[in-house]
């Protein structure tokens, strides 16, 4: 995954800032690039083995995919690129806008409602599975990065689970 190999840069880690659906680009073979980095920082490498996050003075992003904590705050972390991520995979999944998706997702999983806010394009959804992973999605748009899950160990294993999942299912229908 794109994000992580960014995030694992040496020396320095490096943080995307602006992650939105628009900077995603898919190529012929569905591999997607992320694009427009003109607002990626890194993070020095005296504070990136030292702590996990970096001050910046002033937040820049896009509204509604930006990290809350960093824009409160100015501190800059790779796991400010993880709230924009939670985001885009909950609209990727609800084909909705991104205002108060988090919000409403959550709401509606625990209204029981959720199925109903899954992509009507997509007309077989394994509900449970989509469930469990708009609830990893959640986790990564917390408010507090403490909160939100790690790239490396949660979120790409479970893409890779669902993207197998998805194969097997593809394989079994020919």
């Amino acid at each position: 995954m794109a994000l992580s190999f960014l995030h694992q840069t040496k020396p320095e880690p490096l943080v995307h800032r602006d992650l939105k659906p628009a900077n995603i680009l898919i190529d012929r073979n569905y591999v997607s690039k992320i694009s427009d980095v003109g607002l990626a920082r890194l993070v020095p490498a005296s504070v990136a083995n030292n702590v996990t996050q970096y001050h910046m003075t002033s937040a820049a992003g896009t509204f509604c995919y930006i990290d809350p904590e960093y824009q409160q705050t100015g501190m800059l972390a790779t796991k400010s690129d993880i709230y924009s991520l939670g985001i885009m995979l909950l609209q990727i999944i609800t084909a909705k806008s991104p205002m108060g998706l988090a919000h409403h997702v959550s709401r509606a999983i625990d209204k029981g409602t959720f199925k109903d806010m899954l992509d009507p394009v997509v007309t077989d959804w394994p509900v449970e599975e989509a469930t469990a992973f708009a609830k990893l999605c959640l986790r990564c748009a917390e408010l507090r990065k403490k909160d939100r899950p790690d790239l490396g160990k949660d979120i790409v294993p479970e893409l890779l689970r669902l993207k197998n999942l998805g194969m097997d299912n593809e394989s079994g229908q020919k």
